[in-house]
């Protein structure tokens, strides 16, 4: 790639994510390439579709969380600790992108979807901690990757809604409670407080 055309890709991805953090996921293609500095055909050229400047962006912050951040937590902490962490990283990485719950859970089984190797790595990374937790009797066993990426999601949109979102971490402690057949540490210390 050109110099001047790696340097709009890159300017397109530092204001799409600011402006997809103010105005969510139905933020404007238009207002994008405007605020980029580059025309609307620029931006195209480049992603040429909603889903694939979706799948740019996200693909780094999402691809840290679910494979370096999961194989660091999974060899530092227990394994309920570790799912617990990585539970929470994944929805305040929903929180940042606000609407992004809806497309991650629609290309979870649309192969066709430019978003479909992200959210396979995302419920991959989650079903290795998962099975690691039961493996050591601290995760429900009734639970599969499927059911635990289908959770995140839905909390991810709950807590997208203004009403939810002063209760995030309030309704990951519930729904993490459900997930962990003992509370781990950090619970049982946040519980007495």
């Amino acid at each position: 790639m050109r110099a001047d055309a790696e340097k709009n890709r890159s300017q397109i991805l530092t204001v799409a994510r600011d402006v997809v953090t103010e105005h969510g996921t139905d933020a404007s293609m238009r207002d994008i390439a405007r605020r980029a500095g580059v025309g609307l055909a620029t931006l195209l050229r480049h992603f040429p579709t909603r889903e694939a400047l979706f799948e740019a962006l996200l693909c780094t912050n999402l691809d840290a969380l679910t494979q370096k951040k999961a194989d660091e937590l999974e060899a530092s902490t227990s394994a309920d600790e570790a799912l617990l962490s990585w539970f929470r990283e994944l929805v305040a990485f929903t929180q940042s992108y606000r609407g992004v719950v809806a497309m991650m859970a629609a290309a979870r089984t649309n192969l066709d979807s430019a978003l479909y190797a992200s959210c396979a790595a995302v419920h991959a990374a989650g079903a290795r901690l998962l099975l690691h937790a039961q493996g050591e009797g601290t995760a429900r066993a009734d639970m599969s990757g499927d059911d635990l990426f289908a959770l995140i999601t839905a909390l991810g949109w709950a807590v997208d809604q203004p009403s939810f979102a002063p209760r995030a971490d309030h309704l990951v402690h519930l729904i993490t409670s459900a997930i962990l057949t003992s509370p781990s540490s950090n619970d049982a210390k946040k519980a007495a407080c």
